[in-house]
């Protein structure tokens, strides 16, 4: 695991910024602290910061060269299968050290672009060949690893992070309707970037740069075609083999591993699994000592003993948590306001403590439909009386107290978008699922000025990315489909790697095999979720190596007590800082009326999503202070 970042100059301005690569590599430092390398060539810099996970020697050191010294790399990531493809592919290549990197680099050499579709791992990279003067730039099948890009008259520079392209010293011109996206999502989706002139490369293109031109192509996409004739007790046992291999490719590694153990079904089946193949496995929870209602160690524990593993849980308290808030919020290099950052950093720090590489649950809820919002869309798909009930009652879910704390207001508050959801089409009302706020509330936030620079032809376009994979309400597994090319590597992998890495840890999503995913589209919808249970064919198919408390209990996520801090501990930060009217007012962004009422909400009997939507302001106004209010 690893950060990169390079640049590719088109003419003598551009030279001039190369000398920039090395602040751009120290930016992400934190990706890669064992070591650091440096490759020049004329118009051509190269960056590499090393985590050190497969041959830990110093000769797997990157940037790597081919032993003629014509090709060049740079690797973000891991290739499980790299000893099979040395093996079917390279016969006869005699090898100078153990490493992914060196086999990538060769597979690419003799086979071309190609050779991307045989990986199996995770992967942002670039390879630069000097004899055709000619860069290419990868990201994996599902975007796992990130990669972003600027490009201008002058050069082309390519980054990890964010930080890292800030720091040759681009122009921070904020692109308003990726920030009114913002505030709609929780982030900002890929393609797109919070500033005008970067762009994220999407999961599965690679882009090569050759006579100064850009060339942008797709490898890989999703083939949902739920045609598998399996039946689904035969469905189930190639399941289990698929994710077992899996798991075992996700086990090599020349230092210590572990997993994640939320307790939750994802992260126990990787457990159960991983727990089979080796002694011992080390496994880590967090726990919320204050917040029982958001306390899910005991579910952890039975499948740690179930397992017989390793358990660490680190059990905080509220201010173990406010305690990590700055950290967070200063690695955040793009405002992202998924709330679940914050534990994610604290279990991926104290991980760190014990091991480099976790293996994590990530993907199990978009591949295989896990999430509350897949429940309510299979069921608004089939007309019920309960449906009507629900709908015709809207008018009684907007009068009564809405809130994510407590079950019955809960309850009340899904009830509502329920209701919402069932007056919308099926694109509509996908993107509302995935949505804090409509449109129509984000915008309403802005000052005039700033709604003004909104552009709504291209906020369309960029929804109607988010909503393309869904054609009609026939096939369910177009909203999976949208999942995995939206929220997936825009919100969740965006999260953990960014979490993960300001701790420099590795973390390996075995349900993110593309062995796993392309069997998960060959399978007919029903086989994942029916009107009783979500993930269906993951909780059926490892039902007896799980314990029974697993099951029919409420998904609660990853969440974390932002109301009661927000009415508490950092009700100042609110009135007296970040969102203080006079500061609002004179930033100018956002409409000082509209931000006083949302936080006359918050402190109301009736808070609804007031502190989701305060949350986002914080992390917001806190990323303008430090990137853009210099």
């Amino acid at each position: 695991m690893c950060g990169i970042s390079g640049i590719y100059a088109f003419n003598e301005n551009g030279k001039k910024y190369i000398s920039q690569l090395p602040l751009s590599s120290q930016a992400i430092q934190r990706r890669g602290p064992d070591a650091a390398g440096f490759f020049y060539h004329q118009h051509v810099g190269l960056a590499h910061q090393r985590l050190s996970i497969i041959d830990t020697s110093a000769a797997a050191n990157q940037p790597m060269f081919d032993i003629s010294t014509r090709y060049t790399i740079v690797f973000n990531g891991e290739i499980f299968n790299y000893k099979e493809l040395k093996t079917e592919r390279l016969p006869g290549y005699q090898t100078r050290t153990s490493s992914d990197t060196e086999i990538l680099l060769q597979l690419y050499i003799q086979y071309g672009v190609v050779s991307l579709e045989w990986l199996k791992g995770f992967f942002a990279l670039a390879i630069y060949d000097k004899q055709e003067d000619e860069l290419l730039i990868a990201r994996d099948r599902f975007g796992k690893k990130p990669l972003l890009f600027y490009q201008d008259a002058d050069k082309f520079i390519f980054a990890s992070e964010m930080k890292a392209i800030m720091a040759f010293d681009i122009p921070r011109d904020i692109d308003y309707t990726s920030v009114y996206q913002y505030f709609q999502l929780n982030y900002v989706p890929s393609p797109a970037s919070i500033f005008k002139g970067v762009n994220k490369i999407p999961q599965g293109h690679y882009l090569i740069i050759k006579n100064g031109k850009t060339d942008l192509k797709q490898y890989y996409s999703i083939e949902n075609k739920g045609d598998s004739t399996l039946s689904y007790a035969d469905a189930q046992k190639e399941f289990i083999k698929l994710m077992d291999q899996s798991v075992q490719r996700r086990l090599i590694a020349d230092v210590p591993l572990g997993a994640f153990l939320s307790g939750g079904i994802d992260s126990s089946v990787v457990v159960a699994l991983a727990s089979k193949h080796t002694t011992q496995l080390n496994t880590f929870s967090i726990g919320y000592k204050d917040e029982p209602f958001f306390d899910e160690t005991r579910y952890a524990n039975l499948v740690a003993k179930k397992c017989k593993t390793n358990h660490t849980v680190f059990s905080l308290t509220n201010n173990d948590f406010l305690q990590h808030l700055y950290e967070v919020l200063d690695y955040i290099d793009e405002p992202f306001a998924d709330s679940s950052c914050l534990p994610t950093y604290i279990l991926c720090k104290q991980t760190r403590s014990k091991v480099t590489v976790a293996l994590s649950g990530d993907g199990g809820d978009e591949v295989f439909a896990g999430y509350n919002k897949h429940a309510a869309e299979y069921k608004m798909r089939r007309h019920s009386l309960v449906n009507s009930i629900v709908k015709n009652n809207d008018w009684l879910w907007k009068l009564l107290p809405k809130s994510r704390n407590g079950k019955l207001t809960n309850l009340i508050r899904q009830l509502h978008r329920f209701a919402e959801g069932s007056k919308l089409n099926e694109k509509d009302r996908y993107y509302r699922w995935c949505s804090i706020s409509t449109p129509d509330n984000a915008l309403k936030m802005f000052s005039p000025a700033i709604q003004q620079k909104i552009d709504q032809d291209i906020f369309a376009i960029r929804k109607e990315q988010v909503t393309t994979s869904i054609v009609n309400d026939k096939d369910f597994n177009q909203v999976l489909e949208a999942d995995m090319n939206g929220v997936l590597v825009s919100n969740m992998l965006f999260k953990v790697d960014m979490m993960s890495m300001a701790n420099s840890l590795e973390v390996r999503s075995p349900f993110l095999d593309a062995d796993v995913v392309d069997f998960a589209f060959s399978l007919p919808a029903e086989y994942k979720i029916d009107n009783n249970l979500k993930k269906k064919i993951v909780q059926d198919a490892f039902r007896s190596e799980l314990p029974e408390e697993l099951y029919n209990r409420p998904k609660k996520g990853f969440e974390i007590p932002l109301l009661n801090w927000f009415r508490n501990e950092l009700q100042s930060l609110i009135k007296d800082d970040l969102l203080n009217d006079k500061f609002i007012e004179e930033q100018g962004i956002f409409d000082v009326e509209c931000i006083r009422t949302i936080k006359q909400q918050l402190f109301s009997a009736d808070s609804g999503d007031s502190h989701a939507i305060i949350w986002q302001l914080i992390v917001f106004q806190y990323w303008w202070k430090k990137w853009i209010n210099i």
